[in-house]
């Protein structure tokens, strides 16, 4: 598909701001389905880029003048085709690494004993196709219940939540299975799911050896598609968001985000 993509991200402040950083990662990488035809990050002041540990674009700007609102927005097109399975060349990051918990994604007693029949035993396409299903149907996609800072076991804990928290109940329950996984953030294509155009799914190491990562969307219990585009990669969504910042001052914080996703002609 030929897709033109428009990320809007406004912040009004009841206060001015002082001080921030930014920090995004709102540059989709040309790799294995995705081609870049073109980009653009606009900000309100010069962005420095940088490659981070993950092999990701990160672009930063700090504002030291006061400021009651702020736009960032990102747009551009994209060539995607079918594809699922991804080649870690750089290998910036090992595998192992990736089996290690983090505070949103550390698995409890009652969620392993849950899902202890779905558990995968070996690295396997379908073994952990099962679990996504298995994740899918226990976690209800609920809008509102659940933010950026809920952990897995608070989703487990209230069976709702979101792409992210299925992402992330998936990453405890495979890193406790001993298989190394990463968290993917990015769009994804649908016109009648305008809600899931900010989304977020897992790859899982396939083949450690040769550095093989195979991508699962755990929402829609399915490998990967054309219709998913591929932001940054992370240990979870922390490590992976498209936009996260630091201030001082500003008081009360509302946030707009706008994703437009559309068939180029």
């Amino acid at each position: 598909m030929h897709l033109k993509i428009r990320h809007r991200t406004e912040y009004r402040y009841e206060m001015p701001v002082r001080y921030s950083i930014q920090e995004l990662r709102l540059t989709p990488p040309t790799t294995s389905g995705q081609q870049i035809d073109k980009w653009k990050i606009s900000t309100p002041i010069k962005a420095t880029t940088s490659i981070d540990i993950f092999g990701n674009l990160c672009s930063v700007f700090t504002q030291e003048r006061p400021y009651t609102s702020m736009m960032i927005e990102a747009e551009g097109e994209i060539h995607t085709q079918d594809a699922f399975e991804f080649m870690d060349t750089a290998k910036a990051v090992s595998p192992f690494y990736l089996l290690q918990q983090t505070n949103l994604t550390e698995p409890t007693g009652d969620m392993l004993n849950y899902f202890s029949s779905s558990l995968p035993k070996k690295n396997s396409v379908d073994a952990v196709l099962t679990l996504a299903e298995s994740v899918q149907k226990t976690i209800e996609y609920v809008l509102g219940q659940t933010n950026f800072a809920t952990t897995a076991a608070q989703s487990f804990a209230m069976k709702s939540g979101v792409c992210q928290d299925h992402a992330h109940v998936m990453l405890g329950l495979l890193r406790a299975s001993n298989i190394p996984a990463r968290y993917v953030s990015g769009y994804f294509f649908a016109e009648e799911s305008p809600n899931l155009a900010s989304h977020a799914w897992i790859d899982f190491c396939s083949d450690i050896d040769k550095g093989l990562w195979t991508s699962v969307d755990i929402t829609h219990a399915c490998l990967i598609d054309s219709r998913h585009i591929r932001l940054a990669i992370g240990r979870d969504y922390y490590s992976a968001a498209p936009v996260k910042g630091v201030r001082s001052g500003g008081g009360g914080e509302e946030l707009t985000a706008n994703i437009s996703i559309q068939l180029a002609p």
